[in-house]
């Protein structure tokens, strides 16, 4: 087996990294369209239209704002996204444990290199709602 454990540092606050990672249309800007609801046992499907991609899922766990897990079902992959949060001196911390990949081959790692791509459109998104609530 090969998995993916990747992490990530925000200033911004824990509460915003977790709305961005639980709220359908936030999470559109930065991973995919989707119908994505944080209630455990959910079904929904992440989708790009431009590369013919459909991505099932089940959410698995929600502890707000602590931990989130679905499955991550689409092509030739069968896994699970684990997205654990902590929150300490200003700084959120964000850690990806992307897991059940069969060995590291193209699947593997495009999905580690798509996921450190799509952090950088999360850190883009969240200064925007950071200068957003700034500007209310």
């Amino acid at each position: 087996m090969a998995d993916i454990s990747l992490d990530f540092q925000f200033k911004s606050p824990i509460n915003k990294v977790w709305g961005a990672l639980t709220n359908s249309d936030t999470l559109a800007q930065w991973v995919m369209e989707n119908n994505f609801k944080p209630i455990v046992g959910h079904k929904c499907q992440f989708r790009n239209e431009e590369i013919d991609l459909i991505v099932d899922s089940e959410v698995l766990v929600v502890d707000e704002p602590h931990k989130l897990s679905y499955t991550w079902i689409g092509g030739p992959i069968n896994t699970i996204v684990t997205w654990t949060l902590k929150e300490e001196d200003g700084i959120t911390y964000l850690h990806l444990d992307h897991t059940g990949f069969d060995k590291e081959d193209q699947a593997f790692n495009g999905a580690k290199y798509g996921w450190a791509y799509k952090i950088e459109e999360l850190k883009k998104v969240l200064i925007g709602i950071e200068e957003k609530g700034a500007a209310e």
